[in-house]
Protein backbone atom coordinates (compact mmCIF):
# COMPACT_ATOMS: atom_id res chain seq x y z
CA UNK A 1 0.00 0.00 0.00
CA UNK A 2 1.31 3.44 -0.93
CA UNK A 3 0.59 6.72 0.73
CA UNK A 4 0.70 9.84 -1.40
CA UNK A 5 0.58 13.36 -0.05
CA UNK A 6 -0.93 15.88 -2.40
CA UNK A 7 -0.06 19.43 -1.39
CA UNK A 8 -1.33 22.59 -3.03
CA UNK A 9 1.16 25.30 -2.17
CA UNK A 10 2.12 28.88 -2.74
CA UNK A 11 5.80 29.04 -3.58
CA UNK A 12 7.60 31.80 -1.75
CA UNK A 13 10.60 33.79 -2.93
CA UNK A 14 12.98 31.93 -0.61
CA UNK A 15 13.07 28.85 -2.82
CA UNK A 16 11.39 25.45 -2.99
CA UNK A 17 12.24 24.59 0.62
CA UNK A 18 9.93 27.37 1.82
CA UNK A 19 6.39 26.29 1.06
CA UNK A 20 3.24 27.79 2.50
CA UNK A 21 0.58 25.12 2.72
CA UNK A 22 -2.93 25.95 1.63
CA UNK A 23 -4.60 22.54 1.61
CA UNK A 24 -3.48 18.96 1.74
CA UNK A 25 -5.11 15.58 1.65
CA UNK A 26 -3.96 12.01 1.23
CA UNK A 27 -4.80 9.11 -1.04
CA UNK A 28 -4.26 5.49 -0.14
CA UNK A 29 -3.44 3.16 -3.01
CA UNK A 30 -3.43 -0.61 -2.93
CA UNK A 31 -3.14 -3.29 -5.64
CA UNK A 32 -6.91 -3.82 -5.43
CA UNK A 33 -7.57 -0.10 -5.67
CA UNK A 34 -5.27 1.08 -8.39
CA UNK A 35 -7.28 4.22 -9.01
CA UNK A 36 -6.87 5.30 -5.40
CA UNK A 37 -9.39 5.95 -2.66
CA UNK A 38 -9.78 9.51 -1.44
CA UNK A 39 -10.54 9.72 2.26
CA UNK A 40 -12.30 12.85 3.44
CA UNK A 41 -9.33 14.25 5.28
CA UNK A 42 -9.06 17.95 4.55
CA UNK A 43 -6.90 20.38 6.48
CA UNK A 44 -5.85 23.96 6.34
CA UNK A 45 -2.50 25.22 7.56
CA UNK A 46 -0.89 28.61 7.56
CA UNK A 47 2.50 27.49 8.85
CA UNK A 48 5.49 26.26 6.87
CA UNK A 49 5.31 22.69 5.67
CA UNK A 50 7.04 20.12 3.53
CA UNK A 51 5.65 17.95 0.77
CA UNK A 52 7.25 14.93 2.46
CA UNK A 53 5.08 14.96 5.60
CA UNK A 54 4.00 11.57 6.83
CA UNK A 55 0.46 10.39 6.09
CA UNK A 56 0.09 8.98 9.57
CA UNK A 57 0.93 12.36 11.08
CA UNK A 58 -1.69 14.10 8.93
CA UNK A 59 -4.59 11.79 9.72
CA UNK A 60 -3.82 11.50 13.44
CA UNK A 61 -2.63 7.89 13.47
CA UNK A 62 -1.11 5.22 11.26
CA UNK A 63 -3.29 4.04 8.37
CA UNK A 64 -4.78 0.55 8.78
CA UNK A 65 -3.20 -2.44 7.09
CA UNK A 66 -4.63 -3.68 3.77
CA UNK A 67 -8.07 -5.37 4.01
CA UNK A 68 -8.56 -3.98 7.53
CA UNK A 69 -12.23 -3.65 8.61
CA UNK A 70 -11.48 -0.41 10.47
CA UNK A 71 -13.13 2.74 9.19
CA UNK A 72 -12.30 6.43 9.79
CA UNK A 73 -13.58 7.44 13.21
CA UNK A 74 -15.52 10.42 11.87
CA UNK A 75 -17.70 8.11 9.71
CA UNK A 76 -19.07 6.13 12.68
CA UNK A 77 -22.80 6.23 13.44
CA UNK A 78 -24.04 8.20 16.43
CA UNK A 79 -24.63 5.00 18.41
CA UNK A 80 -20.84 4.60 18.65
CA UNK A 81 -20.23 8.19 19.75
CA UNK A 82 -20.73 10.38 22.78
CA UNK A 83 -21.61 13.90 21.65
CA UNK A 84 -21.89 17.05 23.71
CA UNK A 85 -24.92 19.30 23.82
CA UNK A 86 -24.98 22.17 21.30
CA UNK A 87 -23.16 25.25 22.58
CA UNK A 88 -25.60 27.96 23.66
CA UNK A 89 -24.26 31.30 22.42
CA UNK A 90 -27.25 33.18 23.86
CA UNK A 91 -27.99 35.05 20.65
CA UNK A 92 -24.40 36.13 19.95
CA UNK A 93 -24.20 35.99 16.16
CA UNK A 94 -20.64 37.36 16.16
CA UNK A 95 -19.43 34.45 18.29
CA UNK A 96 -21.15 31.98 15.95
CA UNK A 97 -19.41 33.52 12.94
CA UNK A 98 -16.02 33.38 14.67
CA UNK A 99 -16.37 29.83 16.03
CA UNK A 100 -18.25 28.38 13.09
CA UNK A 101 -20.68 26.53 15.38
CA UNK A 102 -23.04 27.08 18.29
CA UNK A 103 -26.70 28.03 18.70
CA UNK A 104 -27.93 31.60 18.71
CA UNK A 105 -31.60 30.59 18.81
CA UNK A 106 -33.55 27.53 19.80
CA UNK A 107 -36.81 26.08 18.60
CA UNK A 108 -38.73 26.32 15.37
CA UNK A 109 -41.79 24.31 14.46
CA UNK A 110 -40.78 24.00 10.80
CA UNK A 111 -37.59 22.45 9.47
CA UNK A 112 -36.52 25.64 7.71
CA UNK A 113 -36.90 27.58 10.98
CA UNK A 114 -34.53 25.31 12.94
CA UNK A 115 -30.87 26.29 13.28
CA UNK A 116 -28.26 23.54 12.96
CA UNK A 117 -24.76 23.37 14.41
CA UNK A 118 -21.74 21.15 14.98
CA UNK A 119 -20.96 19.49 18.30
CA UNK A 120 -17.92 17.77 19.76
CA UNK A 121 -18.11 13.95 19.51
CA UNK A 122 -15.84 11.26 20.99
CA UNK A 123 -15.70 7.58 20.01
CA UNK A 124 -16.82 5.18 22.74
CA UNK A 125 -14.21 3.06 24.48
CA UNK A 126 -13.79 -0.33 22.88
CA UNK A 127 -14.76 0.87 19.41
CA UNK A 128 -11.92 0.35 16.94
CA UNK A 129 -11.38 2.92 14.21
CA UNK A 130 -8.52 4.97 12.85
CA UNK A 131 -7.87 8.67 12.86
CA UNK A 132 -8.71 11.24 15.56
CA UNK A 133 -11.19 9.83 18.11
CA UNK A 134 -12.53 13.28 18.98
CA UNK A 135 -13.91 15.52 16.26
CA UNK A 136 -16.77 17.86 15.34
CA UNK A 137 -19.92 16.34 13.81
CA UNK A 138 -22.33 18.67 12.03
CA UNK A 139 -26.08 18.49 11.52
CA UNK A 140 -27.33 18.76 15.13
CA UNK A 141 -30.50 20.84 15.53
CA UNK A 142 -30.64 23.71 18.02
CA UNK A 143 -33.69 22.48 19.87
CA UNK A 144 -34.46 21.80 23.51
CA UNK A 145 -37.32 20.18 25.39
CA UNK A 146 -38.92 21.24 28.66
CA UNK A 147 -41.71 18.70 29.05
CA UNK A 148 -44.38 20.21 26.80
CA UNK A 149 -46.46 17.74 24.77
CA UNK A 150 -48.57 18.99 21.89
CA UNK A 151 -51.43 16.50 22.30
CA UNK A 152 -51.70 17.13 26.04
CA UNK A 153 -51.76 20.89 25.51
CA UNK A 154 -54.36 20.54 22.77
CA UNK A 155 -56.61 18.55 25.10
CA UNK A 156 -56.22 21.22 27.79
CA UNK A 157 -57.13 23.86 25.22
CA UNK A 158 -60.24 22.04 24.00
CA UNK A 159 -61.54 20.94 27.41
CA UNK A 160 -60.30 23.65 29.77
CA UNK A 161 -59.36 26.45 27.41
CA UNK A 162 -62.03 28.77 28.78
CA UNK A 163 -60.07 28.74 32.06
CA UNK A 164 -56.78 29.52 30.35
CA UNK A 165 -55.31 26.15 31.31
CA UNK A 166 -53.49 25.77 28.00
CA UNK A 167 -51.69 29.10 28.37
CA UNK A 168 -50.85 28.41 32.00
CA UNK A 169 -49.21 25.13 30.97
CA UNK A 170 -47.20 26.81 28.21
CA UNK A 171 -45.88 29.49 30.55
CA UNK A 172 -47.91 32.41 29.16
CA UNK A 173 -49.02 33.39 32.65
CA UNK A 174 -50.05 36.98 31.94
CA UNK A 175 -52.39 36.19 29.07
CA UNK A 176 -53.58 33.07 30.86
CA UNK A 177 -54.89 35.17 33.75
CA UNK A 178 -56.71 37.45 31.30
CA UNK A 179 -58.22 34.44 29.58
CA UNK A 180 -59.35 33.02 32.91
CA UNK A 181 -60.99 36.28 34.07
CA UNK A 182 -62.87 36.67 30.78
CA UNK A 183 -63.82 32.97 30.61
CA UNK A 184 -61.91 32.50 27.40
CA UNK A 185 -62.87 35.89 25.98
CA UNK A 186 -66.53 34.85 26.13
CA UNK A 187 -65.63 31.79 24.07
CA UNK A 188 -63.88 33.62 21.21
CA UNK A 189 -60.37 33.51 22.74
CA UNK A 190 -60.98 29.87 23.58
CA UNK A 191 -61.57 28.98 19.90
CA UNK A 192 -58.77 31.26 18.63
CA UNK A 193 -56.19 29.54 20.86
CA UNK A 194 -57.21 26.11 19.55
CA UNK A 195 -56.60 27.35 16.02
CA UNK A 196 -53.29 28.90 17.04
CA UNK A 197 -52.15 25.63 18.60
CA UNK A 198 -53.05 23.56 15.55
CA UNK A 199 -51.34 25.97 13.16
CA UNK A 200 -48.15 26.13 15.27
CA UNK A 201 -48.52 29.77 16.32
CA UNK A 202 -49.02 29.08 20.03
CA UNK A 203 -45.91 27.44 21.45
CA UNK A 204 -44.11 27.16 24.82
CA UNK A 205 -43.04 30.53 26.20
CA UNK A 206 -39.45 29.35 26.86
CA UNK A 207 -38.83 28.66 23.16
CA UNK A 208 -38.62 24.89 23.61
CA UNK A 209 -40.02 22.37 21.17
CA UNK A 210 -42.83 19.91 21.65
CA UNK A 211 -41.57 16.66 23.10
CA UNK A 212 -41.92 13.99 20.39
CA UNK A 213 -43.89 10.88 21.30
CA UNK A 214 -41.90 7.64 21.11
Amino acid sequence: MYCIIVVIVNKMDGGPEQLSCLYFFHIILSPENSAGQLFYFFCEANNQCSATQDCAELQGGRPPPPHSPMVPCYTLDLEFLVCSEPLDLKGNETAREELGYGCTKYGGQKYEDVQFTSVNCTVLLGIECYGPRTFHRSGFPCIKYSGHYFLTTLLYSVLLGFLGMDRFCLGHTGTAVGKLLTLGGMGIWWIVDIVLLVTGNLTPDDGSNWVPYA
